[in-house]
C-alpha cells in the first residue's frame, strides 16, 4: 500500500512583470509570497501543490498561514494513502476545522501523485480532455481609464479575447474605464467589469445604469452576498459570482436566487482540486458557466488550473488564467505557456510539472 511518509513546503516570491498589481480599494501586491507544498510517499514518489494567496486583505487567507497550517495538519496525514482523495479529505476536514486554503495544496500534491501512480495526467482523472485547448483572460491591474485601454489593447494583441478589468474604485471613473476598455475591443471579445467588492450597493447601481447599452459582465460588485443580489436584480448584464461562492451550500443557494450566470471557482478557496470538480460537476449539472482558476500561483497553480480547466465541457468554460505569465519566476519544468490567448494541460502523468529545486531553495517546513 501506498503511503503518505513526509510533507514538506518550500516558500517562494513571484515578482510581477508589470512591478505591481491594483484592484478595488487601493489594494496592491508587487511580490506574491507562494507556498509550493510536497507530499512524498514511502516509496519516493513527490507529488507538488501550490498556494498563493493574494495578500490577507481579499479572502481569509495569508501566506503565512499557509505553511503554518500545514505543518499542523501534515501529522494527521502521515501513513495514509494519497491515492485515496476522499479518504484524505475527510481527514483534513475532522483534524483542521476550516482553513480550506491550507488544505488546497496537499489535495493537489495527490492527485499530482495519483497521476503518476498511475501514468495519466490529471484532466483525464478529473473526467478527460475537453477540446484542444482552454481559453484565458488577462486581468487588467486598476490604472486610469486610458492607461488601462491601452493595457487591454497590447494584450489582445497577444493572442487574448477576455479581460478581466479591475474597478471597484471610484465609481465615475470606473464607469470611464469601463467605457475606454469597451470602445476598443471587438464585438466577439468579452469584458468583465470585476469590482472585487469594492462598491457599496448604491454605487454599484449607478455603475451599472450607466453602462447598461455596453456589452460587459458585472463581477461580483459588493461585499455581501444580499447587496450583490441586488445589483444583480436591476441590471441585465450578465452577471458573475467570485468572492461570495466559497462553498456549495453558498452555491446551490445562489442557483436557487438565481444570483448568477457564471460563476468564479477558485481552487484553494474551495480546499484543492477534490472539492472544486465537485463544485465545477455541480456548475455543470445546474447550466452555470465557470471562470476556473485560483487566487494567485506560478507554475505549479497554473498547471493545475489547466488541469481543471481542460477537464471541464467547453460550452461551460467561460474562461481560466495563466498565473505564470505574469511573473518573473518559473518555479518549474513542464508548466502550460500561453500561446495567443489559449494554454493546455500536460499530457505527462500528473500534473507534469518538475519542480526546479535550485529556485525553490531549502524547505521552510518538513514533517515526517
Amino acid at each position: 500500500m501506498m503511503k503518505i511518509a513526509r510533507v514538506f513546503a518550500h516558500r517562494v516570491e513571484l515578482p510581477l512583470n508589470e512591478g505591481s498589481y491594483k484592484w478595488s480599494g487601493g489594494k496592491s501586491v508587487s511580490v506574491f509570497d507562494s507556498t509550493i507544498v510536497g507530499v512524498e510517499t514511502a516509496c519516493g514518489l513527490v507529488g507538488y501543490g501550490e498556494v498563493c494567496p493574494l495578500g490577507p486583505f481579499y479572502l481569509p487567507a495569508y501566506a503565512e498561514g499557509v505553511r503554518a497550517g500545514v505543518r499542523e495538519l501534515a501529522p494527521h496525514l502521515i501513513g495514509i494513502d494519497p491515492r485515496e482523495l476522499g479518504v484524505l479529505n475527510h481527514r483534513m476536514d475532522a483534524a483542521f476545522k476550516g482553513h480550506a486554503y491550507v488544505k488546497s495544496g496537499i489535495d493537489i500534491a495527490c492527485w499530482d501523485i495519483l497521476g503518476k501512480s498511475c501514468g495519466l495526467p490529471v484532466c483525464q482523472l478529473l473526467g478527460g480532455r475537453f477540446g484542444e485547448s482552454v481559453r484565458l483572460y488577462r486581468a487588467i491591474s486598476q490604472v486610469a481609464p486610458d492607461e488601462m485601454a491601452s493595457n487591454v489593447a497590447l494584450y489582445r494583441d497577444q493572442g487574448y479575447t477576455r479581460f478581466q478589468l479591475k474597478v471597484g474604485g471610484d465609481p465615475d471613473t470606473d464607469i470611464q474605464r469601463i467605457h475606454a476598455v469597451r470602445e476598443v475591443l471587438g464585438p466577439n471579445e468579452r469584458l468583465v467589469a470585476d469590482a472585487n467588492t469594492g462598491w457599496t450597493q448604491h454605487e454599484a447601481m449607478r455603475v451599472v445604469r450607466a453602462v447598461r447599452d455596453l456589452d460587459v459582465y458585472i463581477e461580483q460588485p459588493c461585499l455581501s452576498y444580499e447587496e450583490c443580489l441586488a445589483v444583480r436584480r436591476h441590471t441585465d448584464h450578465p452577471f458573475v459570482l467570485d468572492e461570495n461562492i466559497d462553498s456549495l451550500e453558498m452555491l446551490l443557494r445562489a442557483k436557487r436566487d438565481l444570483a448568477m450566470d457564471v460563476v468564479n471557482l477558485k481552487i484553494s478557496k474551495l480546499g484543492g482540486l477534490t472539492k472544486t470538480r465537485q463544485a465545477r460537476d455541480l456548475c455543470v449539472s445546474m447550466g452555470i458557466a465557470m471562470t476556473l482558476e485560483d487566487s494567485w500561483g506560478g507554475d505549479v497553480t497554473t498547471a493545475a488550473i489547466a488541469h481543471l480547466a481542460h477537464s471541464t465541457p467547453e460550452e461551460f468554460r467561460f474562461t481560466s488564467t495563466d498565473f505564470n505569465s505574469y511573473v518573473t519566476v518559473s518555479t518549474a519544468d513542464g508548466a502550460p505557456q500561453r500561446e495567443q490567448g489559449f494554454m493546455a494541460a500536460s499530457t505527462e502523468p500528473g500534473l507534469g510539472v518538475s519542480p526546479k529545486l535550485d529556485v525553490l531553495g531549502q524547505r521552510v517546513l518538513d514533517v515526517s
